[in-house]
C-alpha cells in the first residue's frame, strides 16, 4: 500500500463510526436543516430526546473532515 493510499481517510461503509448531539433548533425555535454528509458513506443522523431537549445524533465515519470540524467546534 502506498503512503498516498494510508493517508487517505476511511470513510467507507466498514469504517468505523462516531456520533456527536447537535442542537435540533435555533434559539428563535426554528428547526435546522440537514443534510446529508458527502464526505463519508456511513452518515445517518437520528432525532433523540437527551435530558427533555429534542437533540439530532448525527454519525459519521470518524475520519471524516466534517465530523472532525464538528468535533472541533464542539470543544
Amino acid at each position: 500500500m502506498s503512503d498516498a493510499e494510508q493517508s487517505k481517510p476511511n470513510v467507507t461503509y466498514s469504517a468505523p463510526v462516531g456520533s456527536i448531539d447537535l442542537r435540533a433548533f435555533n434559539d428563535d425555535g426554528d428547526p435546522y436543516e440537514i443534510y446529508a454528509c458527502h464526505d463519508c458513506l456511513p452518515w445517518y443522523a437520528e432525532v433523540v430526546i437527551v435530558e427533555d431537549e429534542v437533540l439530532v445524533r448525527e454519525w459519521h465515519a470518524v475520519d471524516c473532515p466534517q465530523f472532525q470540524a464538528l468535533l472541533a467546534d464542539d470543544d
